[in-house]
């Protein structure tokens, strides 16, 4: 079985804004660890190893409001997936309100190789379907991703972090957008927790093209919250957020879902299965 943890946060740490920076660090004991690993991918891929996680896609998102990343991100992650392309998958982002050609923008995406493009509404302080709305830009994104056989995730759910707007993170505005761009592959990241479960479950099952990311759900109350996961498992993707706010090292995530007493067969397809449908080897 090839895992793959489909959410992981390795990022340049110098981008974020001192009170962002300072939700990551808190109560976190490893986070000399985390800077090694943003810093080094060799060291992050030793982790891997030693924890049992053959991939990871790693979320990078232009957030200048909230975050402080700016679309240097893109870059960053094209050039720190070098180390291993085949185990590291870079997911990148054009932010529809700050790029000024944004044709050009997903253009440079897709020659720098990036694999995912991340739409995080909270942050970047938009609906995903405002497009309909006049942010062409958005039109333009999702157009070149889904021409191009490149899955975007769209954060779904609230977000602790100062200056987020969790009114954008509502996934019915997904719905939209499976709608409008049939093709294209849709990862709903969070499955709006901690609000918006049902929601989500809904545009899984409604949408061939929309599938549930579970990162950021404490896999103990994974259950709590999507009682019927093994109906969708063949669209669901393991994921931790991991070193987000408060959430567990990857192994601890890893383990716990094993536990689930949910079938082998379902296990299989949210660790391994439905990942190698989205990012083949």
């Amino acid at each position: 079985m090839l895992i793959t943890d489909c959410h992981v946060h390795i990022q340049p740490l110098e981008m974020f804004k001192p009170a962002a920076l300072a939700i990551m660090k808190k109560k976190r004991a490893d986070y000399d660890q985390v800077v090694e690993y943003c810093r080094s991918p060799k060291s992050f891929l030793k982790h891997l190893d030693a924890i049992g996680v053959d991939r990871a896609v790693l979320i990078n998102y232009v957030a200048p409001e909230v975050i402080g990343f700016t679309s240097e991100v893109n870059a960053f992650i094209a050039n720190y997936v070098k180390e291993d392309p085949k185990r590291l998958i870079p997911c990148g982002s054009v932010h529809p309100r700050h790029t000024k050609d944004a044709q050009q923008d997903m253009d440079e995406i897709v020659r720098i190789g990036i694999r995912m493009i991340k739409i995080h509404p909270p942050h970047q302080l938009l609906f995903p379907n405002d497009y309909l709305n006049g942010v062409k830009e958005l039109e333009v994104i999702y157009r070149v991703a889904e021409a191009n056989g490149i899955p975007v995730m769209i954060h779904t759910g609230t977000s602790i972090f100062p200056g987020a707007r969790n009114k954008f993170g509502d996934p019915i505005f997904c719905d939209d957008v499976a709608v409008d761009f049939p093709k294209l592959k849709i990862l709903l990241a969070h499955g709006g927790r901690p609000l918006w479960m049902n929601s989500a479950f809904f545009l899984v099952r409604r949408h061939p093209n929309v599938y549930l990311d579970i990162s950021g759900i404490p896999p103990k109350t994974l259950l709590n919250n999507f009682p019927r996961i093994e109906e969708i498992a063949h669209k669901t993707l393991f994921g931790t957020d991991w070193p987000g706010p408060g959430v567990p090292e990857i192994e601890k995530n890893l383990r716990d879902f094993r536990a689930l007493p949910i079938s082998d067969d379902a296990k299989n397809l949210i660790l391994s299965k439905t990942a190698l449908s989205i990012w083949p080897e």
